[in-house]
């Protein structure tokens, strides 16, 4: 029996039955006379050089209702921009956003200039400057965004994305992606054993918190895929850091009454890179996103009120690490039932790894409580700046002739 429970405050649409994707997508194509749709691909050229973005790309030219697509390339040498060009070039929806070109860092030299800071390079910063592309472009309503490592990509991923957002008769404007990352064993440890456990250690530290509730209702909260309205996108800042996802979902919650924001099942199956855990380096891997995705949280709570002491901390990793060894068994347990392989000895050095970030997330928030790291959104921007989108397609246009 197919899994149609609610919980939580916003609302699910789950995976019931077989997916007619013809049905959909053809129901999607009158929407977007209504509701144009454009699509988001911040990617690295090594997802290039992978084949993960060829094969997104190549099964989404039979995806009709998508107007517009917007990859946003990052760390490509000028002969690395010229193969991906070369190889998308016969499909004239795809645009490239060069991130690396010569006219493209201009352009954010100049943003500095103005105190319009959008941040180091990365994920965020892609991410950000093809939204603004595609509302500079003005024709979408609706813009979907979505990672470029998925090595079994099919298009009823995108669909089922961005339907609720998109369809005319529905209120909502913003949608988040989740699905199960499992092969012959459980993936997704950073939310596993790390953003549950955490999200409810602070509920039980800090009570009834409306925000808290908002964050631990969503399945899959770290899953880079999500759909949301022309609007929101104008108003929503982005964060630079590996807190990109929960502090989207932060911003979401700043800006959305909850009716309007749900989630929803988008495959049975997702498989994309892996990150290493270097227990011993907060720069990288998981744990550098355990450490970003904490001092959001903190940021954030810190905005709803909450005042932390040196003692907070403490208490929140002692709790936190109580509840996330109670997970491992849970999981250890779930994994046996589907004879699925578990590695309780690694799971145990992940959640071991995850209370000294809470500890590193916890000192730097404590000395810097102030710090942010969100790009100013699009409306500051052309309100700052009102020929900056003019800018930023002579910028784009001008790299890609290169």
């Amino acid at each position: 029996m197919s899994d149609f429970f609610q919980n939580g405050v916003i609302t699910t649409f789950h995976k019931l039955g077989k997916l007619n994707l013809k049905r959909l997508e053809e129901e999607l194509k009158e929407f977007s006379k209504i509701r144009p749709i454009a699509l988001v691909l911040p990617s690295l050229y090594r997802e290039y050089a992978s084949g993960a973005l060829q094969g997104i790309i190549d099964e989404l030219k039979k995806a009709k209702y998508i107007s517009q697509i917007v990859v946003c390339l990052d760390r490509a040498s000028p002969e690395q921009f010229k193969k991906v060009k070369k190889y998308f070039s016969s499909y004239r929806k795809v645009i490239i956003i060069w991130n690396d070109g010569p006219k493209m860092r201009k352009l954010y030299q100049v943003l500095e200039k103005n105190e319009l800071s959008p941040g180091q390079a990365g994920k965020g910063r892609a991410a950000w400057i093809a939204l603004g592309y595609v509302l500079a472009k003005g024709k979408a309503r609706v813009i979907a965004l979505q990672d470029c490592d998925i090595i079994d990509y099919d298009r009823s991923l995108l669909a089922r994305l961005c339907y609720p957002v998109a369809n005319p008769h529905s209120e909502y404007e913003f949608c988040k992606g989740f699905y199960s990352r499992i092969t012959d064993r459980m993936h997704g440890r950073v939310t596993r054993l790390f953003f549950t456990p955490f999200i409810r250690a602070l509920e039980k530290m800090l009570g009834y918190l409306p925000f808290l509730v908002y964050m631990d209702s969503f399945r899959y909260a770290l899953s880079g895929e999500i759909s949301l309205r022309k609007d929101l996108a104008m108003t929503m800042r982005i964060p630079s850091d590996w807190g990109l996802e929960v502090g989207t979902l932060a911003e979401v919650y700043r800006n959305m009454a909850l009716n309007r924001i749900c989630q929803v099942d988008i495959a049975d199956s997702y498989e994309h890179k892996h990150q290493e855990l270097v227990p011993d380096d907060a720069e990288k891997g998981l744990m550098k996103m355990a450490v970003d995705i904490a001092k959001s949280i903190f940021r954030t709570l810190g905005g709803e009120g909450v005042q932390f002491s040196e003692g907070f901390f403490k208490t929140l990793r002692n709790i936190y690490a109580k509840a996330s060894h109670e997970t491992i068994t849970r999981y250890e347990n779930d994994a046996a039932i589907n004879n699925l392989f578990f590695d309780r000895h690694d799971e145990a050095v992940c959640v071991e790894s995850f209370t000294e970030a809470i500890r590193i997330a916890g000192e730097a928030f404590w000395k810097n409580p102030f710090e942010t790291l969100l790009i100013p959104n699009w409306h500051r921007v052309t309100a700052a700046f009102p020929e900056f989108y003019n800018l930023l397609l002579e910028a784009v246009k001008k790299d890609y002739q290169q």
